[in-house]
């Protein structure tokens, strides 16, 4: 289980739903994403998310690149 304050560089498919956004990642299962600017360009591709895990599946994400 990872801790609170761990950093987080994963990559994975970004998806948009009514609560935000999610990373379904490539190693399996999805994190929720609190991300400070919307990234339009990237919604339903596939991304490269840093940033730090905050707890209960959710990362705190500093930025979001094309994979």
């Amino acid at each position: 289980m990872m801790e609170i304050g761990a950093r987080v560089d994963e990559t994975g498919r970004l998806i948009r739903d009514e609560a935000g956004f999610l990373l379904q990642r490539d190693l399996g299962g999805a994190y929720r994403l609190v991300l400070l600017r919307v990234p339009v360009d990237h919604v339903e591709k596939r991304v490269r998310v840093q940033g730090f895990y905050a707890g209960n599946g959710i990362v705190e994400v500093e930025g979001v690149a094309a994979a």
